[in-house]
């Protein structure tokens, strides 16, 4: 018996605003809210431009990433790859 693999898009999005590793798990929780999101690692950069990794079923909106950074705190997306 096979699991067949559902296809997956990785983006990656350069957020400033983040400090700390509280501030790496806010917007890895509310990313991983957005619907369709299966995964989302962080690579912080206190006080500079954080990457943030998105695995998710489809691209995301880049109003849906921006509306998650607001909802975990003062964090700014820079932009996207």
């Amino acid at each position: 018996m096979s699991i067949e693999e559902q296809p997956t898009t990785t983006a990656t999005y350069l957020v400033a605003g983040m400090t700390c590793d509280h501030c790496a798990r806010a917007v890895a929780s509310e990313l991983r809210n957005v619907g369709g999101v299966n995964d989302v690692t962080v690579k912080l950069v206190p006080g500079g431009r954080s990457a943030v990794t998105v695995v998710s079923e489809a691209p995301l909106a880049t109003a849906a990433v921006a509306a998650a950074l607001d909802e975990a705190g003062e964090y700014q997306l820079v932009s996207a790859d």
